[in-house]
C-alpha cells in the first residue's frame, strides 16, 4: 500500500491545497483548479508564469477542463467519504442475462405472426405454424434451434455469409467456421466459453480493483492520520517549548530581582548612615545656633555686671566647624553584579546564535513512509548497538551550550546513547542559576508541577517474568506464575523490575506513581544502558540508577549502592520530576500537598526511563493519570 500514498497530493491543488475542482492543465502539463489558476494570473501582468514549473507565457494560454481528471477525483473523494463498500463486504455483480426477445421478432415466412424459434442453419425467425417442418421432417433434425434472436445480420459474417460461432481472443473478434482458416494460428473457442472465459476474467478484474481502491482509501485515511499526528507533535513541542521559555524568563527576572534587591540593600545601607549624619548634623546646628542668639542677647546687656558674667561664661564654650565622615558604597559590589549581569547577557546571546546557526539535519524522504514507520518501530524497542546517525548526532550534542536555553534544542525520544560525551565544566553563573532553578521547583505546588506531567507506559519488552503488567501497561504487580516473555536483549532477569517505554533527554517531565502496598518496592530512573543481569542490575545499586526504596517499614534513597535513611510517611502516591537541562531529580511525596522525600543533583550524560521494581507478593505499583 506504499505506493499509494502519494495519492492524495497527487490529487490536491498546489495553490490551494484542496481536492480539485473543475482542474485545467497548463501546457506545461501542470494540473490547478480553474478559480485558483485564474485568480493567480488575474493578479499578474503579462508574461504569465506556472506557479508550479516557473515556465513563462508571453500570452495567456486558453485553459480547458481536464475531464479525465475531474472524474477521478470524484472517485476518490467517494473514496475519503466512505462510499465505497469495504472489500470484504463486496461481491462482483451478477453479468445480467440477456433481454428476451420473444413476442417481439417477426415471423420471416409469414412477416406476420411473431417468432417462437430461430434457426441457426436457415438464420431464419419461425412462428408455431411455419416451425412445424423443423420439428416434423429429418432433414431439419441437424438444424439448432435457440429463442428468438433480432438482428440475424450481426451474427453473419459479412465476408463469408456464414454465422460466426467461435470468437478470436488475439484478435477480439467474432468468426464464422470459414475464417477459421485465416485465424489458424490463433486460440480461436466457441462463443459461448469465450463469453464465459471473459466474463470470469472481468469479475476478477472487478474484485482487484474494488481491493486496489479499498487500498487506496485506507491510504488515504493513514496519510490523514500521520499528518493529524505530525500536527499534534508539532503543537506539543510548541507548547512544550513555550513552558521553558517561561521558565527562562521566570529564572532570568528571579535574577535579576536577587542582584537590584543587593544594589537596593546597598543603597540602604549607605542612606542609613547619611541619615544617621543628618541628624548628628542638625543637631549640632541648633546648639549653634542657640548659642548665637543667646551671645546677641547678651550683646545688648546695659548692666556691666551682668555682662561680665554672661560674656565670661559663653567666650568659655567651644565651637568647632562640623565635619562630615566619609561613606562611600561598596563599588566592587555593584561592579560584581553588574559584571554577572553583562557576563549572563553575553552568554545568552552566544548560546542563542550558536543555535540559530546550527545546521539541521536532513530530512528522510517523505515518499518512503513504510520503511519511516518500520524504523520507528525498531526504535522503540531501544536498540543496543548504535548506527553512524546516531554517533553523529552525539557528536553533534557535544556543541557547549548554557543549560538554561539547552532544551531549546531538538529533543530524540527514541535514541539512547551508548556513552555520552563529557559535560564542559559550569561557570559561577550557570551552576548558580541550576541552584536558583532546583529551588525553585522545591517550591513548587502539585498544581504547578502538573504543568510538566508525561504519560508513562510500562515496556514489556524490560519486564522481568515474574512482573505481571496490566491496565494497558500502567499496572505493575509481582505475578503468581511466571509470565513466560520471550527473551529479548532489554529484559530484566535477575531483579522483579520493568522500564517505562520512552527516555527522556532534554526538558522538565513529571509523573506519579500509587503503591497499592507500599513495602518492598521502589521508584526511580536510570540509563538504558544499565545492566540486565546480575546483583548490580538493581535499582539504586550501580552509577546508572537513582531510586526511593520501601524495604517494609524502612524508606531509604539508593545511588551507586550507597544508601541514605529517609524518614516515614504515610503518603501512598510518590511524584517523581526529572529536569534533565539543569540536572536533578525529585521525589515527592503526594497527599494534599506535595513534600520532599529526596533529591538527586546529577549532571545527566545519558537518556533516562522511569524505572521501577516491585518484590514481595501483593506489591502492586500503577502509573496515575493525570490529565
Amino acid at each position: 500500500m506504499a505506493e499509494l500514498f502519494p495519492l492524495a497530493e497527487e490529487l490536491s491543488c498546489s495553490i490551494c491545497l484542496e481536492p480539485f475542482k473543475e482542474p485545467v492543465t497548463t501546457p506545461c502539463g501542470h494540473n490547478f483548479c480553474r478559480s485558483c489558476l485564474g485568480e493567480t494570473w488575474s493578479a499578474l501582468m503579462a508574461p504569465y508564469r506556472c506557479p508550479q514549473c516557473r515556465t513563462v507565457y508571453h500570452a495567456r494560454p486558453q485553459l480547458q477542463k481536464n475531464t479525465v481528471l475531474c472524474n477521478v477525483v470524484e472517485q476518490f473523494l467517494q473514496v475519503e467519504q466512505g462510499k465505497l463498500p469495504a472489500e470484504d463486504e463486496w461481491t462482483p455483480p451478477a453479468r445480467a442475462k440477456a433481454p428476451s426477445a420473444g413476442g417481439q421478432v417477426a415471423c420471416d415466412h409469414c412477416l406476420k405472426e411473431a417468432a417462437v424459434k430461430t434457426c441457426l442453419v436457415c438464420m431464419a425467425s419461425f412462428c408455431q405454424e411455419h416451425l412445424r417442418p423443423h420439428l416434423d421432417s429429418p432433414a431439419f433434425q441437424d438444424h439448432p434451434l435457440q429463442p428468438p434472436v433480432r438482428d440475424l445480420l450481426q451474427r453473419k459474417c459479412p465476408q463469408h455469409n456464414r454465422l460466426r460461432e467461435f470468437f478470436c481472443p488475439e484478435h477480439a473478434e467474432c468468426i464464422c467456421h470459414i475464417c477459421l482458416v485465416e485465424h489458424k494460428a490463433c486460440s480461436t473457442v466457441p462463443l459461448s466459453q469465450a463469453s464465459v472465459d471473459l466474463e470470469n476474467k472481468l469479475r476478477q478484474k472487478l474484485t482487484i480493483m474494488y481491493s486496489h481502491i479499498n487500498g487506496a482509501s485506507r491510504a488515504l485515511e493513514d496519510v490523514r492520520a500521520k499528518q493529524q499526528s505530525v500536527r499534534d507533535a508539532a503543537k506539543r513541542k510548541m507548547d512544550q517549548l513555550r513552558q521553558e521559555y517561561m521558565e527562562i524568563k521566570a529564572i532570568i527576572d528571579a535574577s535579576e530581582a536577587s542582584l537590584t534587591r543587593k544594589i537596593k540593600d546597598e543603597e540602604m545601607r549607605v542612606s542609613s548612615k547619611y541619615d544617621t549624619i543628618y541628624q548628628v548634623l542638625l543637631k549640632k546646628k541648633s546648639e549653634m545656633q542657640s548659642l548665637k542668639e543667646e551671645i546677641e542677647l547678651s550683646l545688648t546687656k546695659g548692666d556691666e555686671y551682668e555682662f561680665l558674667g554672661k560674656a565670661a561664661k559663653l567666650q568659655g564654650v567651644s565651637t568647632k566647624p562640623v565635619y562630615i565622615p566619609k561613606v562611600e558604597m561598596d563599588y566592587e559590589l555593584m561592579k560584581g553584579v553588574y559584571q554577572g549581569a553583562f557576563d549572563l547577557k553575553n552568554e545568552l546571546k552566544r548560546s542563542v546564535r550558536q543555535l540559530q546557526e546550527k545546521k539541521p539535519e536532513e530530512p528522510s524522504s517523505s515518499g518512503d513512509l513504510g520503511d519511516r514507520n518500520a524504523e520507528s518501530t525498531y526504535k522503540s524497542s531501544r536498540p543496543v548497538k548504535k548506527t553512524q546517525q546516531e554517533k553523529k548526532i552525539k557528536k553533534t550534542s557535544a556543541v557547549s551550550s548554557p543549560t538554561f536555553v539547552a532544551h531549546a534544542q531538538a529533543v530524540d525520544l527514541n535514541s539512547v546513547p551508548d556513552v555520552a560525551p563529557k559535560a564542559p565544566p559550569l561557570s559561577p553563573n550557570a551552576t548558580s542559576l541550576k541552584a536558583k532553578v532546583l529551588e525553585n521547583f522545591l517550591t513548587k505546588s502539585r498544581a504547578e508541577l502538573l504543568d510538566y506531567s508525561v504519560k508513562v507506559i510500562l515496556d514489556f519488552n524490560t519486564a522481568h517474568n515474574k512482573v505481571a503488567l496490566t491496565e494497558s501497561y500502567t499496572t505493575a504487580s509481582v505475578a503468581d506464575v511466571p509470565q513466560n516473555y520471550k527473551p529479548h536483549p532489554q529484559r530484566f532477569t535477575y531483579c522483579s523490575q520493568v522500564l517505562g517505554l520512552y527516555c527522556y533527554k532534554k526538558g522538565i517531565h513529571y509523573w506519579e506513581v500509587e503503591l497499592q502496598k507500599n513495602n518492598f518496592c521502589g521508584v526511580g530512573v536510570c540509563y538504558g544502558s544499565m545492566d540486565r543481569h546480575g546483583p548490580e542490575s538493581r535499582l539504586g545499586r550501580n552509577s546508572t540508577s537513582w531510586c526511593v526504596e520501601w524495604f517494609n517499614n524502612k524508606i531509604s534513597a539508593w545511588h551507586n549502592n550507597m544508601e541514605k535513611a529517609l524518614p516515614s510517611t504515610k503518603a501512598t502516591r510518590v511524584g517523581v520530576l526529572l529536569n534533565c537541562d539543569h540536572g536533578f531529580v525529585i521525589f515527592f511525596a503526594v497527599s494534599d500537598k506535595v513534600h520532599l522525600m529526596y533529591k538527586f543533583k546529577v549532571d545527566f550524560t545519558e537518556a533516562l526511563y522511569p524505572a521501577f521494581w516491585v518484590f514481595s507478593a501483593g506489591t502492586s505499583l500503577s502509573i496515575c493519570s493525570l490529565k
